[in-house]
């Protein structure tokens, strides 16, 4: 597999502090997954729809000699994208290069990327609805017809190049699919989407990474971390390396549930994977705001993050899980997060819904 070095890091806001349960990828991450990462379909644990469709494609794809039709992986970060992008290209025999969005800065870039992929390559760039507009145009054809147009010079002596491409397979990752651009959605010849995973694959994804990691690990401690990973793969061995780490020292390495329970508490993830970011949201919407409704850039400066950050990383598992709730006046704590916190939820206030700071008066019926 080759990748481009200039890959753009997770965009964290200056100054965000590294939270144990965000699905963003750590530098240690990267290290860790390279060395957990499947390299066959068999072997990724979950996901069994995206896993059925690709098995079927793939096979065809192999039976005609073709490149694969281009992919678009879409969902929370966290959950298997990129692993599924190299396993294509490794069940197909061909190489991937790895590239993001944002580093496609212009159509040169673009070019380079493109005439150096060999015959069916894979070129795999996550973040893909980051891409410049600029960019996006030049990769039309190349997607459709395998051909690229180059504008040589500029003014009255300009004129244009057309190159002939490898068949390639573009495979897009993303966590915000809703910010494709529609002609660029469209030229992907199949849209899949991963969910978060339940207790019991995670389990075996933490069973399996301790192998790898030589750790002797139970099974109900595996089914604990995999119970606080917030149903996110990368949580989970992420969990699982803190664990072992705790084992190291006051279990001879072994990992039992009694260790395991003393290693979340120190890191604070509670028993429903939530951790201190997460209570200071719910406590927010709780205390300050009566349980909301409340905005979304009012929340998020009462709690000193991005709104962006809050929507993206924070309120799908918060959401997911029943915490919260989005409605057309702003967000709502749940009678799940009162019980969670320990409190007790008040009575439904008769008559309309209460405005939430920041939200406008909605038109009367």
């Amino acid at each position: 597999m080759t990748e481009n070095h200039n890959k753009t890091p997770a965009r964290r806001p200056a100054g965000h502090p590294s939270r144990i349960a965000d699905p963003a990828p750590f530098p240690e991450d990267l290290q860790a997954e390279s060395q957990l990462r499947p390299l066959s379909l068999a072997d990724f644990v979950g996901q069994a729809a995206v896993k059925e469709q690709l098995a079927i494609f793939l096979a065809a794809a192999r039976q005609r000699g073709e490149a694969l039709d281009h992919v678009l992986l879409h969902g929370p970060p966290g959950l298997g994208k990129t692993t599924l992008a190299a396993i294509l290209a490794h069940e197909l025999g061909v190489e991937m290069t790895h590239t993001s969005g944002p580093v496609i800065e212009r159509p040169a870039d673009l070019a380079g990327l493109l005439t150096n992929l060999g015959p069916r390559g894979v070129l795999f760039v996550d973040e893909v609805h980051r891409l410049s507009p600029v960019v996006e145009e030049y990769l039309y054809p190349a997607l459709e017809d395998f051909t690229l147009d180059i504008l040589l010079d500029r003014g009255p002596s300009a004129r244009s190049l057309k190159i002939n491409l490898e068949r390639f397979t573009l495979v897009g990752a993303t966590t915000r699919a809703g910010l494709l651009s529609s002609p660029l959605r469209a030229r992907f010849g199949m849209t899949l989407r991963l969910d978060y995973y339940d207790a019991e694959a995670l389990a075996t994804i933490v069973r399996r990474s301790a192998g790898i990691f030589d750790v002797p690990i139970e099974d109900e401690a595996a089914r604990e971390i995999a119970r606080r990973a917030r149903g996110t793969p990368r949580v989970a061995n992420r969990l699982l390396r803190r664990v072992r780490d705790v084992a190291l020292v006051k279990a001879d390495g072994a990992i039992t549930l009694p260790v395991t329970h003393e290693a979340l508490r120190l890191l604070e993830v509670d028993e429903r994977g939530l951790d201190e970011m997460d209570r200071r949201l719910l406590e927010a919407l709780i205390v300050k705001y009566q349980g909301g409704p409340v905005g979304l850039n009012t929340l998020a400066l009462v709690v000193g993050e991005e709104a962006g950050t809050l929507e993206d990383v924070y309120e799908p598992f918060l959401i997911q899980e029943g915490f919260i709730k989005r409605t057309p006046r702003g967000r709502e704590a749940t009678p799940l997060a009162y019980a969670h916190l320990g409190l007790e939820a008040p009575a439904a206030a008769a008559g309309p819904a209460r405005r939430g700071p920041d939200q406008p008066e909605l038109p009367l019926p």
